[in-house]
């Protein structure tokens, strides 16, 4: 069905919006639709629907001087990441200039990612802060929408690619130090509840509320209890401060205790959570870090709209095997999996992030057993709702208009951002 459409911009002055359309099977935020279309005037989303409905909005002459799609073409909204670490061999965590940070956001941008978040790696404090300032730059000319800092406040025995030497117990000095650096564009950060001076009243989770900061779990060793204890922390201060965003939890079961039947961990409170609707987990699916049966099971048991995909992206997506550096680890990527050094690890090292761009999370997703609308909601409608966004993450009228073509295979064809092609 089509979403009822503002009235059609005038076309008739010299100062009116250029008006386009873009023809193929359309996803929506809740549908795949056939044959249809969706119109642009200059960087706004004024239609979106089937070809025969067009005419009777006013949006006929527009549809008619489309393109004819390939068959087999997909029009999908441009996508969200929420934690991506880097790209095209730049990397958010070592990037020192404004145009190494913008190697990796045009990476992911030409592959259909038009809004994310940069994320950080721990390291040492004054590390944090310098790096935390220059992608501050990037959100402030709208180029990433915020940073989301994963550490240092993390478990050491699951610390995953984080360097142990700057792991640190809870510091509310540093989540101030932190959020000013950025310049108030700090919108996530991974927080461990089993580290000492995380959770509690006067902690980190209340310093980052405070802050205007969503905490996220993830990298921890926790009991249930203890992630039982924090999600009822954060919900309830969120709620007190009057913040319409939910929590997170850091890719789900990647760097957390396993669940076991008699030493639960916690999963089961972040499962809990997500199903109640008050936490959204992040999956990187992308066939290397979780099972896709996983994937598929996950998706049916917590709802859609608690699940957001995410790339855990670092400097190797889009490049080759090789080395790469991750803050201040070292990394191997072989046959498109990066590890982090580690001579004496039975597989080479611990996972290290991931080497794929969000569209091939989807792909990979769709494979599993997802549909293709589910699959795409994940990836831009819940994250964009994750961070508090109503101009972004949907095929519909009003919004910003975010474009992501692809083949039926959902190989990227074309991207426009804004209205405007990448």
């Amino acid at each position: 069905m089509a979403l009822e459409p503002p009235p059609p911009p005038p076309t008739d002055t010299p100062s009116a919006p250029a008006v386009f359309a873009v023809r193929g099977d359309v996803v929506t935020p809740t549908a795949l639709v056939p044959d249809a279309a969706v119109v642009v005037a200059g960087d706004r989303i004024v239609w979106v629907g089937p070809l025969e409905d067009a005419a009777a909005a006013g949006v006929g002459d527009a549809v008619r001087a489309a393109d004819e799609p390939a068959p087999g073409t997909y029009v999908l909204p441009g996508l969200v990441d929420l934690h991506d670490h880097g790209g095209g061999g730049a990397s958010f965590p070592d990037a020192t200039t404004y145009d190494e940070a913008m190697t990796a956001v045009h990476e992911h941008r030409r592959h259909g990612t038009t809004t994310m978040l940069a994320s950080l790696v721990t390291a040492d404090r004054a590390t944090l802060l310098a790096r935390a300032a220059v992608l501050a730059d990037l959100a402030d000319d709208g180029e990433i929408a915020g940073i989301h800092a994963e550490g240092p406040f993390l478990a050491p025995a699951r610390r995953g690619a984080h360097d142990p030497a700057h792991l640190l117990t809870g510091d509310v000095t540093l989540v101030r130090e932190l959020a000013e650096a950025s310049r108030g564009h700090l919108r996530t950060m991974t927080i461990a509840p089993d580290v000492e001076g995380v959770a509690g009243a006067g902690g980190v989770a209340d310093a980052l509320v405070r802050a205007g900061v969503v905490p996220s779990i993830g990298h921890t060793d926790a009991t249930t209890q203890e992630a039982e204890d924090l999600v009822a922390q954060v919900v309830a201060r969120l709620r007190a401060a009057e913040v319409p965003r939910r929590m997170t939890a850091t890719h789900l079961f990647n760097a957390m205790r396993p669940l076991h039947h008699r030493d639960a961990g916690p999963i089961p409170a972040c499962l809990a959570a997500a199903r109640s609707g008050n936490l959204v987990v992040e999956l990187v699916a992308d066939g290397v870090h979780l099972d896709p049966a996983l994937v598929r099971t996950l998706l049916q048991t917590v709802g859609v709209d608690q699940v957001a995909l995410v790339t855990d992206a670092m400097a190797a997506a889009g490049m080759a095997d090789g080395a790469y550096d991750l803050g201040p680890m070292s990394v191997t990527v072989t046959d498109g999996v990066a590890r982090v050094v580690d001579a004496d690890h039975p597989e080479g090292g611990a996972i290290a992030g991931g080497t794929a761009h969000l569209v091939d999370v989807v792909r990979a997703t769709v494979a599993a057993g997802v549909p293709l609308a589910v699959a795409v909601r994940c990836a831009s409608w819940v994250p964009a709702g994750v961070l508090g966004l109503d101009d972004v993450g949907g095929l519909v009228a009003g919004r910003r208009a975010d474009l992501l073509v692809t083949d039926r295979e959902l190989v990227v064809q074309h991207v426009c951002r804004g209205g405007r092609r990448v």
